[in-house]
């Protein structure tokens, strides 16, 4: 399977490296636009992303590897992210992720069958003063309790 950016994806990549003195620079907004692109940032886009960059593939898969904002397989339409850091960690994330698994029946890393759902458990997502939180999709959702939890997941579709 060969990935190769849509003419409109092609424009916002020229656009990206105009706006960065080195090439290499842009290496996260480019991800980011593969991602929004592709879906995910498997291997045949991070190879296409490498070539267009001018870099190796292994490092752009350690720049992919490295950053919980980038995926490296598909994700469900709803990507549940619980800041496991010490602020949530010390309010109660390991309460929430316990909750949201036996609610949508998945563990950190998995995505629901029907696609609905992708939980996973990340780093500090810079909201300490709230915690616990979560991140859904672009969403911030702060001083998470399960109720709160509950009433969320329930007003997804």
């Amino acid at each position: 399977m060969s990935v190769e950016f849509s003419p409109e994806a092609l424009k916002k990549f020229e656009e990206t490296l105009a706006r960065y003195p080195k090439k290499e620079a842009a290496m996260l907004p480019v991800l980011y636009l593969a991602q929004q692109e592709f879906g995910h940032l498997g291997p045949e886009a991070i190879e296409y992303v490498a070539k267009l960059m001018g870099q190796a593939p292994a490092r752009v898969h350690g720049v992919v590897s490295f950053y919980t904002m980038l995926n490296m397989k598909p994700i469900g339409r709803h990507h549940i992210q619980v800041c496991r850091t010490l602020s949530c960690a010390l309010g109660g994330a390991e309460k929430i992720t316990a909750f949201i698994k036996q609610k949508i029946g998945i563990e950190p890393g998995q995505t629901t069958a029907d696609g609905r759902f992708t939980l996973s458990e990340v780093e500090c997502l810079a909201s300490c003063g709230t915690a616990p939180m979560m991140q859904i999709n672009d969403d911030y959702y702060e001083n998470l309790n399960e109720e709160k939890v509950a009433a969320i997941l329930e007003k997804l579709t």
